[in-house]
């Protein structure tokens, strides 16, 4: 019977960080078996950062667990940086820890912006992946981004008005201009509320029923600055790739063991980009959860994503 719950909270056995150019420095962590199957977990956002329970959707027993906290975020210094921040370079940064770490090939698993950073990273270099875990398909296109900052509104209309009212009337024309144009702020009086009102609104919408906790880490200061700074400036730039180019470019990557789980109420993430990414690559295993929303920690999506890290351990020697 497949494991189908978070496994143990488990500690790294090593860690660091990695200086990958004058600017950054990214940090990185194992747990688990150190000659296990590796595995490397793509945190989302952009601009979230990793957690503890990062480990614990992977067999410790079986796999070496790879974190690590992508430019700007989390543990990586310094923090909330956008200065050289771009989708090539956290490509190039992945591949950095890879070669470091002295690995061949890796499982990938990613969610969210994680799911956009692991078919980006999986198009440009499709030898070293064996398997993706997807979850939360984003792609990150300008109608995607309209429905985060507009369209949400729908369903969370309560949350909407507090982020769009957080603004002065005369800031609300844009939402994303204004933001922005706050989060790059250097006076913490004025970046931090404007980083703790959109990290909130993000996370009051990322879960099917109201979850205290899940809001209240969205309010962490290093999340909320990570997560609205980095958000606002790859929303502002079109995650600095060609438009289009993920969805373009999945022919390079359908022949790699994949499996997508989507929630079937996930509103950050509506599950209508999963299914145009399903039609263009109808290899993938794709799970829809009919009571999950957006959070990897929604009870029914864990679930299904632990089971998918269990099956991928009987497809590989």
């Amino acid at each position: 019977m497949l494991r189908d719950t978070l496994y143990p909270e488990i500690s790294p056995y090593t860690s660091g960080h990695i200086a990958v150019d004058d600017l950054h420095e990214i940090y990185w962590e194992e747990s688990g078996n150190p000659k296990g199957m590796p595995i490397i977990f793509i945190h989302g956002g952009p601009g979230a950062g990793s957690s503890p329970a990062s480990r614990r959707f992977f067999d410790p027993d079986y796999y070496r667990i790879i974190v690590f906290d992508q430019r700007g975020s989390g543990r990586s210094r310094p923090l909330g940086e956008v200065r050289n921040n771009t989708t090539p370079l956290l490509i190039q940064d992945i591949e950095t820890l890879r070669r470091h770490l002295g690995l061949d090939q890796w499982h990938i698993f990613g969610g969210s912006w994680g799911s956009t950073l692991a078919i980006a990273y999986a198009e440009h270099h499709p030898d070293h992946c064996l398997s993706l875990i997807l979850r939360g398909i984003f792609l990150c296109r300008p109608s995607e981004i309209d429905w985060f900052l507009y369209g949400m509104r729908t369903i969370f209309p309560e949350q909407w008005h507090e982020f769009n009212t957080f603004l002065p009337e005369g800031e609300r024309h844009d939402l994303l201009k204004s933001y922005h144009t706050r989060l790059m702020n250097s006076d913490p009086e004025i970046h931090m509320p404007a980083a703790l009102a959109w990290s909130k609104y993000e996370g009051a919408c990322a879960t099917l029923l109201p979850s205290e906790g899940t809001v209240n880490s969205f309010l962490d200061p290093v999340v909320a600055l990570g997560l609205a700074r980095m958000e606002a400036h790859y929303f502002s730039n079109n995650i600095f790739l060609p438009d289009n180019f993920l969805m373009d470019n999945i022919h390079k990557i359908r022949h790699i063991p994949t499996t997508i789980v989507q929630g079937r109420y996930d509103v950050v993430c509506p599950i209508v980009t999963a299914s145009e990414v399903v039609e263009k690559w109808p290899e993938a295993n794709y799970i829809i959860v009919p009571d999950a929303g957006h959070s990897a920690y929604d009870p029914p999506l864990c679930r299904e994503l632990v089971k998918a890290c269990e099956r991928v351990k009987g497809t590989t020697v």
